[in-house]
């Protein structure tokens, strides 16, 4: 059965972006660490579909498809062809018809989709957002394994993704030269 890997970045007090959705404080501190680029390109290959929430996907698509369509040197460029290329299914209860390029809207439950999708053969697979998509997943108890880019950083206030208990077993820990931590968590 294939698991549902949830791969965020998260501020040490929590938010996973801004009151109003902004996620500059993910760059605080200066340049990005290639080990972190590295590891998240492994976490892509090991999944063979991206499951994303409607009000992220605008943003998610357009930024990594002007980066494949437009910026041949740009050092995301493996990043961003992994983002472009992989099938990518946008949960929706209001859209029907989202454009980009390896993309489906599933407007149906939640849940039973996830499920089916579990049951398919196949890679594994991954979420990385938003907010509210991530924290309807944990509700319904669907994440198989956390993976928390802890930034150095608080911000105070803003968005979370968990809204109640959730116990979580720590399976590893590594730490990037630019003062991020990759948690992974498996739930208990």
């Amino acid at each position: 059965m294939r698991k549902l890997i949830l791969q965020m970045q998260i501020t040490i007090d929590g938010f996973v972006a801004r009151p109003n959705g902004a996620l500059d404080w993910m760059w605080a501190g200066g340049a990005t660490d290639q080990a972190i680029v590295d590891k998240v390109i492994e976490l892509a290959d090991s999944c063979d579909h991206i499951l994303l929430g409607r009000k992220m996907t605008n943003e998610f698509v357009t930024y990594w498809e002007n980066v494949v369509n437009n910026q041949p040197d740009s050092p995301e460029m493996d990043l961003a062809r992994r983002m472009v290329d992989m099938q990518k299914i946008i949960f929706s209860k209001t859209e029907k018809d989202i454009k980009g390029r390896n993309l489906r809207v599933e407007n149906g439950d939640l849940a039973a989709v996830i499920n089916e999708l579990k049951a398919l053969q196949g890679k594994d697979l991954m979420v990385y957002g938003g907010a509210d998509f991530a924290s309807s997943l944990i509700k319904e108890h669907l994440v198989d394994e956390f993976y928390f880019f802890h930034s150095p950083v608080a911000i105070g206030s803003g968005m979370r993704i968990f809204n109640g208990d959730q116990m979580l077993k720590l399976e590893s820990s590594t730490q990037y030269k630019n003062g991020k931590i990759l948690n992974k968590y498996l739930p208990v």
